[in-house]
């Protein structure tokens, strides 16, 4: 796996491998986990989310499933990096947890068909789609509700597509160490490779861009004080605390 760290001024690639990070700066640079800052593992020009995207999330709410995947935007400034604070808006009395597997984009693409999209797929992490419920449902539209800043947790680091199976990994969401999502990404309703070409036959998807795959069910609040963890079969733990 590898991620995106800070050594003072220094901002890198590394390799994770057993607490140790070896930089990708290809001068064999060396560092203990715990003596980085991990930043977000990739810098997205556009983070394409996708709603209603899991068979049991739909079942939970008695909701027809779509025939189109479902989607909307957060911007590049709602990004948060693992263990970073996530910030409660004034703005809001009611703000949520969403569990995602992340895709993170690889390759500069358009158009890219289903049996081509593990060609233009950098590797697999975890997401945190942060939701204003209250402001979502004031609005009748998502964007406000979805796009505050840090909105957006995703890492801790990147699973190369070659050694992780994005149709069938345990996911789950914890706050305050109480699991409060379990489910698998076998649930998906469209799978990665079309959502990638769906979503590639709407927009150019530049590298490091990011597609949100959905959630299970389980959704639920959050409050000041409360860590929240996503936890994915074979890439880690996001964790974040809301302030």
């Amino acid at each position: 796996m590898f991620g995106r760290f800070r050594y003072l001024d220094d901002i890198f690639y590394g390799e994770v491998n057993n607490g140790i990070v070896t930089s990708h700066d290809g001068d064999g640079k060396t560092y203990e986990l715990d003596e980085l800052e991990t930043l977000p593992p990739s810098s997205p020009t556009k983070i394409v989310c996708i709603g209603l995207n899991y068979h049991d999330h739909a079942a939970e709410f008695g909701l027809q499933v779509p025939d189109e995947p479902i989607l909307f935007i957060k911007p590049p400034s709602s990004i948060l990096g693992h263990e970073g604070r996530i910030l409660y808006p004034r703005s809001s009395q009611r703000v949520d947890y969403e569990a995602e597997l992340a895709v993170i984009i690889g390759k500069k693409c358009k158009s890219i068909k289903y049996d081509r999209a593990y060609d233009v797929i950098a590797g697999f992490t975890c997401f945190n789609d942060v939701t204003a419920r209250d402001l979502q449902r004031k609005d009748g539209q998502w964007t406000r509700a979805k796009s505050f800043d840090t909105f957006a947790p995703v890492g801790p680091f990147i699973i190369p597509a070659a050694k992780f199976d994005p149709d069938n990994a345990s996911i789950k969401a914890r706050v305050n160490g109480q699991t409060r999502q379990d489910s698998n990404t076998s649930n998906l309703i469209f799978d990665v490779p079309y959502l990638i070409e769906f979503i590639s036959g709407i927009m150019t998807l530049e590298v490091g861009d990011i597609i949100a795959t959905g959630t299970p069910p389980g959704v639920g609040e959050l409050h000041p004080g409360d860590t929240v963890e996503i936890e994915i079969e074979g890439i880690g733990t996001l964790r974040n605390e809301v302030v």
